[in-house]
């Protein structure tokens, strides 16, 4: 029992929406989280991208935070946040402006969407056969010599509950503090990193290399924290990929403020040893996760 005479509530955290269509989720009235989760994708400008185009993803999701319940009932959300949208890096071209100065030079590079990489056949061009492309590419011009550098950025999937049904909570949501998720879900470190970031870095960066260009691979902090231990490259001339790590500032004015947290240099067979790198669980905690499963299995 708490102090007040109701029974107290078992302490959780989970993984909820951190920010929606570009506000931070801790800073929003009631009204306006209602409004927002009862928006269209369709309907809402996303702030990161040029030119304000709409949101692409439903829900309008731009990063997840672990939110925490206490015994009292009081909800908190942890700092900094986890971007499951790539665009999220986008706020304020900041990211492009930080990459294009330390390898290019400038502040001022051109920022050139979507080039094709790959192809199915070496003497096939035409764009239907495009099987892989470059995120971005930073490019300056000398006369007729492109001077550039390859950009991919990677947010984090999550796996667990969908959203939806905290949305459904925030449609109705007019309680003071913040909703709590009502499902289970976390970011998906392992499929984000050694399952879709690491077989684009090993296609990509030996040709790169050859080519005698860089790879800028633009990521935030919790990500990069997530990896296992990546030997660094002292000099910029020795590395193949410089990892731009991004992090957030605190909510200003309803928006956490994305800021430059460090960049680092690795090869990429360094690079590969940080993203499939980890600790194996001990044979009884295996053995105890393979008991457990199957008690599941016979309860079901």
């Amino acid at each position: 029992m708490n102090n007040g005479g109701t029974t107290a509530l078992r302490p959780l955290s989970r993984y909820g929406a951190a920010e929606i269509f570009g506000r931070a989720v801790a800073a929003l009235e009631p009204a306006e989280l209602r409004a927002f989760a009862g928006a269209s994708n369709r309907a809402v400008p996303c702030p990161f991208k040029p030119q304000q185009a709409v949101c692409h993803k439903k829900g309008g999701v731009c990063s997840l935070g672990l939110f925490k319940r206490d015994a009292e009932g009081a909800v908190t959300l942890e700092h900094p946040p986890v971007a499951t949208c790539p665009s999220r890096f986008h706020e304020g071209n900041k990211v492009f402006e930080w990459v294009s100065e330390l390898l290019l030079g400038t502040r001022n590079a051109r920022v050139v969407s979507e080039v094709s990489f790959l192809m199915a056949e070496e003497e096939q061009l035409d764009t239907e056969d495009e099987v892989g492309r470059i995120d971005n590419v930073l490019v300056t011009t000398e006369g007729d010599r492109l001077k550039w550098c390859a950009l991919e950025t990677q947010a984090v999937y999550f796996s667990g509950g969908s959203m939806e049904s905290d949305f459904a909570q925030m449609r109705d949501w007019a309680g003071l503090g913040l909703p709590f998720p009502t499902r289970q879900r976390r970011p998906d470190f392992r499929s984000s990193g050694p399952k879709r970031l690491m077989p684009q870095l090993q296609t990509k960066v030996p040709t790169l290399r050859r080519w005698g260009t860089k790879m800028a691979v633009v990521v935030d902090r919790a990500f990069f924290e997530s990896f296992g231990e990546m030997r660094r490259a002292r000099f910029l001339s020795n590395a193949d990929i410089v990892w731009f790590v991004l992090d957030y500032g605190r909510p200003v004015s309803g928006r956490y403020c994305l800021m430059p947290h460090e960049a680092v240099f690795t090869t990429l067979e360094h690079a590969v040893e940080g993203l499939t790198g980890g600790t194996p669980v001990s044979l009884e905690q295996f053995e105890d996760s393979i008991r457990l499963k199957l008690a599941r299995q016979a309860a079901s």
